[in-house]
Parts: structure tokens; sequence; C-alpha cells
């Protein structure tokens, strides 16, 4: 009776561990992507669902369900979702690749096809069938994701009714894959911007990030191909550029062709190469009003350098990164570049890159290079080691002009997901420099729902000169000198927020009790050298509208001369206590008309300031989306002066269709003496292929014409 038992137990815990274990099966079929769902194979498969509400709630099953099935046929991974709305009705805001769902009605799926929890592929499908698609990233903290990573694939939404039904389909040869490994981490997500709702399979609270692979559904992969159908890619530009400069009275027309290569060595291995490289087709940045002593960073847009790009930009900590790739090519044209990165094995990653850079001019050829080996040493710890090297070279010779940096970083993250630990070390070698060329830095974050606190510490030398990274704060300008000084610094960080989650309230749905942060900074003598408070508390409302204050409180010494009005009158050396109170409302997301606002009012250095800014948006569903923001800032210097800043940028979208769009950027920002009128068409006659045409036009901040320009690139993508 006892043996009878035992294996009747055994039994009925195999078909438990059967049920529990989700696989993608393979399955000899094809089918055509429309959103219909009619064919055959996907009453055959099984679905899952029960998913979970995220938000503006995260307890319990979400109410409008959603089923999802999957499968592959050795070419292709095949997905169908239904959600189950409770209205025929959508809405999404734009019709333009690559623009995140978060306005919009339309599903999310993430993809870790190494399940290390390190980066994974991101395909996202609207409503009107504009496809999204990026790679999401692993940051020192958690999690983050860039659209700027691109790849040839299908999709379809359809509107049965009250049902949302979606259709995809992804060739596995654009996907990094280890066949001794075949297992998938899959996280879905459904956005319904009328609810203002995000509902995911895989239960997450939101003390966590929307994209944290922690948190992703492990799935089987029945019968992965070894070798993809297609290896390589190629695709071939062509630009013609006009540019006239007013104030010199000069023209220039160039015509430029290009070539991208790539090449999958592997299944979780690829090579990519660029020759003659143009950017002239990517979005301008973001102006800022930069009231600070330091450099502003921008995010990095450029597509060579994008994928597995976690490897090379997540080296260091934020304000000190050995490698910042928006540095290679900034002064003088990429004559080409190779990068191979991707999995060797299941759990070692590699990263190799090499740009070389023309001579232009009094500005010399550079190679850049860099190395990174990324080891997962357990569950719970990763070691990332890398070597950067930038080169002055002469023809095919090596100057003795060079910055290497290398270094070591360490990754902790505990089993119950509430722990993060970083610690880092590198070190920098420069012609004829020996000393205070360390960087070390320990950080342990602490997450729960309604609670979370950090600290951290980090030392930068001196001569942590890191030519290919960013590093603001170890330079200092001298206004008064006209001089630039380089000192090293020791930083402390520690952070506190509390929030809590009121969901049974009718007209609440969260109040932030506490958000403190204070970061500070000790020279290299160990004085005290700044300090810096943040406070904010917020409410947000049922409909996620938010009411907020923040306020800031900052400690100098100035050592240096620093002249913020760009008026030739420096603030001299001298202890200074300022701060500002800023308090704010942000409306709901999910209607046609948007706006946030804020005002703020305080002190600055030795003055006063006095500022405002607001955001406007309105969507002209699903044709066009406008939008404007304004920042004004008045400072008031006492005797050295006083000046008004502002800062405007409209940004205008028109859709056609999926394939065919028109964008327009105006700024003005008279901290920078320049507006700018950025207008580009652009039209995908072919999955990833594309014609643009660009006109640039550039004012100074009274409306005098300086420059201007009109660019043409056509590129055209074969997969062989």
């Amino acid at each position: 009776m006892k043996k009878i038992f035992l294996i009747a137990l055994c039994f009925l815990s195999a078909l438990y561990t059967q049920a529990q274990t989700k696989t993608i099966q393979f399955k000899k079929a094809t089918i055509t992507i429309d959103g219909q769902l009619d064919e055959p194979i996907w009453k055959e498969l099984p679905e899952y669902s029960g998913f979970y509400n995220y938000m503006p709630i995260d307890e319990g099953l979400a109410e409008n369900q959603t089923s999802v099935q999957l499968f592959h046929n050795g070419e292709y991974l095949y997905v169908s979702l239904i959600y189950n709305d409770t209205t025929p009705k959508t809405q999404v805001s734009s019709l333009k690749r690559d623009v995140p769902i978060g306005l919009s009605d339309g599903f999310a799926m993430v993809l870790d096809t190494q399940n290390q929890q390190q980066n994974a592929y991101y395909f996202s499908v609207n409503s009107y069938s504009t496809q999204i698609d990026g790679i999401v990233e692993r940051i020192n903290e958690g999690y983050d994701f860039s659209t700027s990573w691109n790849t040839i694939w299908k999709a379809k939404a359809f509107m049965n009714g009250n049902q949302k039904q979606y259709e995809i389909a992804i060739p596995l040869k654009a996907l990094n894959f280890d066949t001794n490994n075949a297992v998938f981490g899959v996280q879905f997500y459904v956005r319904d911007i009328k609810k203002n709702s995000w509902t995911i399979l895989k239960n997450v609270k939101r003390n966590y990030r929307l994209f944290d692979l922690r948190f992703t559904e492990k799935m089987t992969v029945e019968a992965l191909p070894n070798t993809s159908t297609s290896r390589f890619t190629t695709t071939p530009s062509v630009t013609a550029n006009y540019q006239n400069d007013v104030v010199e009275d000069d023209t220039e027309t160039t015509f430029k062709p290009s070539l991208d290569l790539q090449y999958n060595v592997t299944s979780s291995l690829r090579l990519d190469a660029t020759i003659n490289p143009d950017f002239s087709q990517i979005d301008i940045d973001q102006q800022v009003t930069n009231l600070t002593r330091f450099s502003v960073f921008f995010p990095e847009r450029r597509n060579f350098f994008l994928e597995n790009s976690d490897l090379f930009s997540n080296l260091g900590v934020d304000g000190v990164n050995p490698f910042y790739s928006r540095r290679i090519g900034a002064n003088s044209d990429i004559q080409f570049g190779l990068k191979l990165s991707g999995n060797v094995s299941p759990k070692t990653r590699i990263g190799i890159l090499n740009v070389q850079t023309d001579k232009e001019n009094e500005i010399a050829s550079e190679n850049f290079g860099a190395f990174v080996v990324e080891q997962q040493l357990s569950k719970n710890f990763t070691t990332t080691g890398f070597f950067i090297n930038r080169q002055q070279t002469d023809k095919f010779k090596f100057t003795n002009d060079y910055n290497r940096v290398t270094g070591v970083n360490l990754n902790y993250k505990s089993d119950n997901n509430k722990w993060l630990g970083l610690a880092n070390f590198g070190k920098s070698f420069n012609d004829g420099i020996s000393k205070d060329n360390s960087f070390y830095n320990a950080g342990i974050w602490f997450n729960k729902r309604g609670l979370e606190w950090n600290a951290a510490i980090k030392n930068v030398g001196k001569n942590y000169i890191t030519d290919v990274g960013f590093t603001p704060r170890l330079y200092n300008y001298d206004a008064i000198n006209d001089v630039l000084v380089r000192e090293g610094y020791t930083q402390t960080t520690i952070g506190l927020e509390y929030q809590k989650f009121y969901e049974k309230s009718k007209i609440v749905n969260s109040v932030r009790y506490l958000n403190y942060s204070n970061d500070t900074y000790l020279d290299e003598h160990g004085k005290l050298n700044q300090s810096s408070h943040f406070l904010n508390s917020a409410i947000f409302f049922k409909n996620l509208s938010a009411l907020y204050y923040v306020f800031r409180y900052e400690y100098v010494d100035l050592r240096y001369g620093f002249d913020p009005l760009g008026n030739g009158n420096s603030l001299i050396p001298d202890e200074y206590r300022f701060g500002i109170l800023k308090i704010g409302y942000n409306s709901a997301n999910n209607q046609k008309f948007r706006y946030r606002f804020n005002i703020q009012k305080g002190n600055y250095y030795s003055g006063k300031r006095v500022a405002a800014g607001t955001y406007l948006n309105y969507q002209l569903l699903p044709f066009a989306n406008v939008e404007l923001r304004y920042d004004i800032n008045k400072i008031d210097l006492n005797l050295l002066g006083k000046e008004t800043f502002h800062l405007a940028r409209f940004t205008g979208q028109v859709f056609f269709s999926n394939r065919l769009n028109w964008t327009t950027y105006v700024q003005y920002n008279t901290q920078r003496d320049n507006f700018n009128i950025n207008s580009r068409l652009q039209w995908e006659y072919k999955p990833l292929s594309y014609v643009y045409l660009v006109v640039s036009d550039n004012y100074n901040k009274d409306i005098t014409r300086t420059n201007w320009g009109v660019a043409f690139k056509m590129n055209y993508r074969f997969d062989f």
C-alpha cells in the first residue's frame, strides 16, 4: 500500500511539474501575419493567461484578461496575443516606428534569450500595428531600455470587437541565443491607455522597474536551430549634404557613401562593421539649461554602438564612466568601426570594439578600442573586466599620445530581489602620469514595496583620466583665470524613499511621503567641498495625475571662478549656501491633451532665482502629435548682473502611415545663443530600408541666420 501511495505521489508531482513548465513548442507551420489568428495551429497550442495588475494598482489578477500563445518553426518565433477589452474603441499617440507604447493601446514583450538577467530584446506593437523594438539593459541599480536598436520583423493588430488581437513573427536569426541554454526569460505587458493601466504575465510589484529582467517567465524552447538561415546582412547607403555657412559666406556640398555589415558568427555572437558611416538622420539632442559647473550627459543614438551596448556603457557609475561612446567621432569623421559582441558560452559575454577616426584639419586621426569580458560567477554574482584604449595614429602607426583605462566590476543581486550591490575599481594610464590615477566605488540598494534606500561611496583620483569616458566633475573650469583644473574627489551618497499605496481610496492612488537624497563631496585632502540635499513628496491621484514639491539645498565651497550668467562677471571663490523650492502638477497621461507645469523660487549662490516650466501635448489621433516645452530661469546676482534664460522646444509630428512620417523640431535656447529648426521626412519604403530628407536651419538668439543645410540619405538592407 505504501509503495502504491509513493508511486501515485510521484506521478502527481510529475504532472504538476509538467503543468508548471512553460514551453515554446517547435511546430512545422507557417502563418500569415494579419492579426486574425485563423490558422489551425493557434487552436493546438497552450494558452498562457492569468495576467496580473501592475499599474495603477499592483494587487491581484487583471480585470481585463489576456491570453498569449507562442511557437517557432526553426526560422521564426510566432506570438499571438488577445486582450479582452471592454470597448471596441482604441487610442494611440503615434504611428512613428520606435515611439514607446506608454501613451497607446498595445502590448510589449521582453525576450531574455540568454536567461542571464543582463540584457534582453524588446518588441512592441500598438493597436495601429506600429512597431517598436529595442534593447533592455542592466544599469547599476536596475534596468532601462533603448529603442535605437532595430531588426526586421512582422506585426499586425486586428480589432475584433472588444478583443484586441495581435500577431507577430520574429526571425530567430535576429536573436542572440545559445542552443546549449534553451531557456528564454519572457515577460508580456499589455497597455490600455484608456484605463491608464499596465497588466503583466509574471507578477511584479510597481516598486520594481517595468522591464526588470529578474521577473520573467522561464520558457523552455524546443529544438532551437544550431545555425540561422541567414547569417549575413549588408546595408549600403548614400548621403548628399549641402551646407551653407552664412557667417563665413561659405558653402559645401558633399557626397558620402557608407556601408554597414552584420555577420552572425554563431547564434549568440555577432560581428558588426561600419565603413565611412553617416549619422545625419538621427534625432537631435533635446537642449537643456545648464546651471551647474559641469558638463551634461546626452545619450548615444547611433545604431552601431547600441546592440550589446550595456557591455560597454555600464562599466562605471553615474558621473564616472570610463566609456562614453559619444566621444568617438565627436571631433572628426569615423572611417570604419568593428564590433564583436555576444555570448561565447552560457555564462560568458564578450565585447570587442575598434573604431578609427579620420584626420581633420588640426585634429589628428585616432584609434579607439575596447575589450570587455562579463562572467556570471553564480546566481548572485557577476563580474566584468575591461580595457579601453585611445591612441593617436599617423597613418598606420601609433604615436605616444594615448590614454588607457582598465578595471573590474562586481555586481550582486539577492535571491529575494530586494538587495543589489556594486563594487568598481579602475585605473588609467597616460604617458608621464603614474600617481592618483585610480577610481573605486561601492554601493548598495534595498528595495521593497513602499520602502527603498541606498548608500554609496566613490573616490576619483585627479589623474583618473578617461578620454573616451564621462567624468565631468573631475574638471573644474576657472572662469577668472580661464584655465581648466583637474581635481580628484570623494563622494558619498545616501537615499531614502517611503511611499504608501491606497488601493481602496476613490481619490488617491498613492502618496510618496518622503524622497530624500544627499550627495556630499570631499576634496583630495578630505575637506568638505559641496553637499547637495534633495527633498520631495508627491500625491498621485487615481488617474495617476500628481501634485508634488521639490526642495533643493546646496552648500558649495567654490574654489574657482564661476560665470553662470555668461557675461564675464564671475562669482569669486567663497562659501555659498542656497536653496530653491519647486511646486508642480502633472496631468493624467491618458488624455488627448496632456500638460505639466511648475514654479520655482529661491536663492542661487549670492543672488536670487525664479523659474517656471510647462509642457503641453495635444494628440490629433492618429494623424498628428504636437508638443511644446518651455522653461524660464530668471537669475539676479546683484552687482554681477542679472539674466533671463529661455528654453523652448516645439515638436510636430505628422503621420501619413506607419511607414511615412514628417517630424519637425524647433528649439530656442538663449543660454547657448541658438535658435534651431530641424525638419525630417522619413519613409521606410522596405523594412529597415529608409529614405530621409533632413533640413536644418540655425539662428542666434536674435533670430539672425548663422547656417543652414539640406541632407538626403537613402539606404537599402540586404539579407543573404
